[in-house]
């Protein structure tokens, strides 16, 4: 089969390699017929992430139809399903609590030692990112195995086209759960940092869970006003002082949620990203976090700091002086895709939410190379690329 491969920084190629095979009694085989290119791609394509060999599959939002079932599925052929990029054995301690990313069995035991080592505990299974990760290929491919199969998938109903349930593989639970972990309150003020395909999603959600009012910052044109066609109000980080702006459209509070949808790879000329960005490219840190570091100086006291932005690795000059003497209160993680997706599916279908604004490009999987370099290079215009193998 045809797939997209990983060979190094900025380098991705598309392959021919080995199809699946069913290794599981509860495995199947999808048939891709749509996958995207995710933000959290590009931090493999600009080769922050630890763990990625040559050769990879990339690729964690995709979707499809079961051409091959292994005995215990309860799946059957013919059916579309989205495939939560979070891999879930639904059995675990975890699982039970639905803290599905979080799953113990889904990384393999040779896999584990090094996220161990790096963090306290073994990190999930997921698709097409790092052996940190498990090693599991992707979907930018023709076909994937996909394990616990009675876990993860989402059955498609027919009548819903595969652009408006794609991104139930990702984006769309991952801005729902940051919107829900920043705990919003009635007449809540949220601040976004980050209008890509997650933050956009995080300010249709905020918006969903009544925030009275969302404030979205980028700098790119064109994502502001996708964020000011959702109701949000912006700010344009290169054109004013982010924090003068929020403290001065807060009444001199500050904002009483803030989102932080950017993660590792900052952008922008403060002093502080440009020194991470110095030891990131020389190897010495692995994230730039000068957003995360703006929206805790940013909140008010006593607010809420929710980051489903990636970070991988350590960060310095970390403000914990002021989260602790702001009182304030953070919650993070890889998103527990299958704990929101049939409701979130519920609403795709009553025409509540609409997905298919984020989408600016589409293409064949044989052009996946160009996809990702205009997504990295062109972020204005490219706002969220759909590859059809």
């Amino acid at each position: 089969m045809r797939a997209l491969t990983w060979h190094g920084t900025h380098d991705v190629r598309v392959d021919t390699v080995p199809d699946p095979e069913i290794l599981n009694p509860r495995d199947v085989i999808v048939e891709v017929t749509a996958t995207a290119i995710c933000g959290s791609d590009l931090h493999l394509y600009d080769g922050v992430i630890p763990g990625v060999k040559s050769g990879h599959i990339l690729g964690h939002e995709f979707m499809g139809r079961i051409v091959e079932t292994g005995r215990d599925s309860p799946l059957t052929k013919g059916q579309r399903v989205v495939v939560p990029f979070t891999i879930s054995c639904g059995n675990c301690y975890f699982c039970r609590k639905s803290q599905f990313s979080a799953c113990d069995n889904s990384n393999p035991v040779e896999t584990q030692d090094a996220s161990e080592m790096l963090y306290g505990h073994a990190m999930s299974g997921l698709f097409g990112y790092s052996h940190l990760t498990g090693g599991y290929p992707g979907g930018q491919a023709q076909y994937v195995r996909v394990p616990f199969s009675d876990v993860g998938p989402i059955v498609i109903p027919d009548g819903l086209a595969d652009e408006q349930v794609l991104f139930l593989s990702d984006i769309l639970p991952t801005g729902w759960m940051a919107a829900e972990n920043a705990e919003l309150e009635p007449g809540d003020i949220v601040a976004i940092w980050g209008c890509g395909p997650v933050g956009l999603f995080a300010v249709q959600s905020a918006l969903r869970m009544g925030a009275a009012e969302v404030i979205a910052i980028d700098h790119h044109p064109n994502r502001l006003d996708m964020a000011r066609t959702l109701g949000a109000k912006v700010i344009d980080y290169a054109r004013t002082h982010v924090l003068e702006a929020l403290m001065d459209m807060t009444g001199g509070i500050g904002p009483d949620a803030v989102i932080d949808a950017v993660g590792m790879e900052s952008h922008g000329f403060s002093p502080d990203n440009i020194l991470d960005t110095v030891k990131q490219k020389i190897g010495v840190g692995a994230d730039r976090a000068h957003a995360l570091r703006m929206a805790l100086t940013a909140v008010r006291k006593g607010g809420r700091v929710s980051i489903p932005g990636v970070y991988g690795g350590l960060a310095d000059k970390f403000p914990l002086g002021a989260l602790m003497e702001k009182g304030l209160q953070i919650r993070t993680g890889q998103t527990h895709v299958q704990r929101y997706s049939h409701d979130l599916l519920r609403r795709i279908g009553e025409g509540e939410i609409d997905t298919t604004f984020l989408i600016s490009h589409r293409l064949a999987l044989e052009e996946a190379p160009t996809g990702y370099r205009n997504f990295s290079t062109n972020q204005n215009e490219w706002t969220k690329v759909v590859l059809k193998p």
